[in-house]
């Protein structure tokens, strides 16, 4: 084998592992509130379900890209969240919402938030039709 051929495969093999590597380190994992507090360092996607009996605080004259609400993971554990995001619109009105973030002591600090809202067809019935055959 040429000289060349030799270097061309192992900058193809350290591209590839440095792609692995690289990979590996961003991915994030779906967890729960005590999950996030025992690894704080570490970046987390919870699933879960707004707390509708506490107030969602957000004042777009104090802080526009920040507000905090509480919410259930789906393992039923209760939390703080505070999301350095302005608050979506209709957020009140999600059924489920996904996380992403780390925990900071009793607050999970968000930087991103999906949310799953009920569908506008949900509370629609379906036509119901007659037909009279002859």
């Amino acid at each position: 084998m040429k000289t060349s051929h030799i270097i061309l495969i192992i900058i193809v093999a350290v591209v590839g592992i440095g792609a692995i590597v690289s990979l590996m380190s961003e991915s994030r994992s779906y967890g729960d509130f005590p999950t996030a507090t025992k690894h704080p360092n570490k970046s987390f996607d919870i699933i879960g379900t707004l707390d509708t009996t506490k107030a969602i605080v957000y004042d777009a004259m104090v802080n526009p890209d920040e507000f905090s609400f509480y919410m259930y993971d789906d393992r039923g554990n209760h939390s703080k969240v505070t999301v350095s995001k302005p608050k979506p619109q209709d957020f009140e009105k999600s059924t489920s919402v996904v996380v992403s973030g780390y925990m900071q002591g009793d607050v999970f600090m968000g930087s991103s938030v999906l949310l799953k809202c009920p569908s506008k067809y949900q509370d629609q019935k379906k036509p119901e039709f007659e037909m009279e055959v002859k």
